[in-house]
């Protein structure tokens, strides 16, 4: 067997100019989204994958809306998978990604929240929740870099001092965050839903800061039934095993889970 001291001596022309890269080439971990795989032993499974999700302003607060589908390659592996997250009473996180690396990071998120504000006595700023999910996702970049345990999340929350109170910020996977005054989408499924948000934002009845809930509602549907009509790792909206998106509302009176009897009703009226 080929000792891997001598092939870390393998000259950067062979295309490997880093240790994953030189893992990758010889087989020993699968292979980063963008990188080549070679063809050989100890090949990682195709790992679970939850996609597309979606926030926007609208007159009641932020809206934040996800689609139920999780896969693993071409394979579903879950059809009622809940990708928007509630953190505490006024925030909500979003994930797209792999749900196991997602998942912690909310428990984590929430227990630091809970921990700050029983020794503290008061609720962590905004900006500290933010720069906290920041760092989780910062901590998480080594794995990333090996092809495993990414996630791209949306982080919706109300500041009762801040004018405009509804806050809303999506983050890159190493950790940068960005606070937006619209709209956010990530996932396999999200350029479609930009698309879509664009449109109506720009050139639709309203704006959407001026949408009430049911319009908005809409708009989230109509924006996740086109981006499943694309993309295969979007569930959208099953009508015969009657699964429907995941819809919550954070505003000041704290956080909102829309009904499914609900959302089916405004699917019918408004994309059906």
């Amino acid at each position: 067997m080929e000792s891997p001291i001598v092939a870390l001596a393998e000259s950067p022309a062979d295309g490997v100019i880093d240790f994953a890269g030189l893992l990758r080439r010889k087989g020993l971990l699968a292979a980063a989204p963008g990188f080549p795989s070679s063809a050989g032993n100890f090949g990682a499974p195709a790992q679970t994958q939850a996609t597309t999700i979606l926030a926007f302003k609208f007159q009641g607060g932020v809206l934040v809306a996800g689609d139920r589908r999780a896969t693993a390659g071409n394979t579903v592996v879950y059809d009622r998978a809940d990708k928007v997250l509630e953190i505490d009473r006024h925030s909500i996180m979003a994930i797209a990604g792999v749900p196991a690396t997602a998942w912690e990071m909310a428990r984590v998120l929430e227990h630091s929240f809970q921990f700050f504000r029983r020794t503290q006595l008061q609720e962590m700023s905004v900006d500290g929740k933010v720069r906290a999910l920041s760092k989780l996702l910062r901590d998480n970049f080594g794995f990333v870099m090996q092809g495993v345990g990414m996630v791209v999340p949306i982080f919706a929350t109300h500041d009762p001092g801040a004018d405009p109170a509804a806050r809303l910020y999506f983050y890159d996977a190493m950790g940068a965050n960005f606070e937006v005054t619209d709209y956010a989408a990530t996932g396999s499924g999200s350029p479609a839903v930009r698309g879509i948000l664009y449109y109506e934002n720009n050139w639709g009845k309203k704006p959407l800061l001026k949408l009430n809930e049911d319009e908005a509602v809409t708009v989230a549907l109509r924006a996740l039934d086109t981006a499943a009509e694309s993309d295969t790792a979007t569930g959208g909206v099953d009508r015969n095993a009657r699964i429907f998106p995941v819809i919550k509302i954070v505003s000041s009176k704290g956080i909102t889970t829309l009904a499914d009897k609900q959302i089916a009703a405004l699917f019918k009226k408004g994309v059906a």
